[in-house]
Parts: structure tokens; C-alpha cells; sequence
């Protein structure tokens, strides 16, 4: 299935990019650790959250075709 993923903070940086679109067969676990290969992110997935379609979501969230999927790192600010 075609799915847009949009990246934040320090995973858009490793990324080098905002978003992308990916031919994905697998659940939102695999998906992450796809991606996390592909853009060599250090960051375990238990530090990251989730989100589809505009609202956080657990790891198990069946993913649909044309999901937006948001990979949500720790964010720090002041």
C-alpha cells in the first residue's frame, strides 16, 4: 500500500527530508523499522510515538492505503 510519511525534529534531520511517500506492505512496527534502515535513525522505536491521519495512534493501528504516517521523536524546547 502507498503511504505519505512526514518526519519531525531529529528524524526529518537524519532523514533528510520533510516527507516522503513509501510502498509499505506491513504493519506501523515494520514500517518504522524499514525506515529506520533506510535512514540510519538511531532513536529506538519505544522513544517515538505515533501518529495517523492527524491523531496519535498505538503501534498496533492497522495502516490503510493512503494513511499520512508520523513518526513523533522526543522533543525538548524551552
Amino acid at each position: 500500500m502507498r503511504l505519505q510519511l512526514r518526519y519531525f525534529a531529529s528524524l526529518r534531520d537524519a532523514a533528510g527530508v520533510e516527507t516522503e511517500v513509501v510502498d509499505h506492505a506491513g504493519d506501523a512496527v515494520a514500517l518504522y523499522a524499514a525506515v529506520s534502515a533506510r535512514h540510519g535513525y538511531a532513536m529506538p522505536r519505544e522513544r517515538v510515538r505515533l501518529a495517523v491521519n492527524g491523531a496519535v495512534a498505538p503501534w498496533d493501528r492497522v495502516l490503510a492505503e493512503g494513511d499520512e504516517v508520523v513518526f513523533l521523536p522526543p522533543v525538548s524546547g524551552g
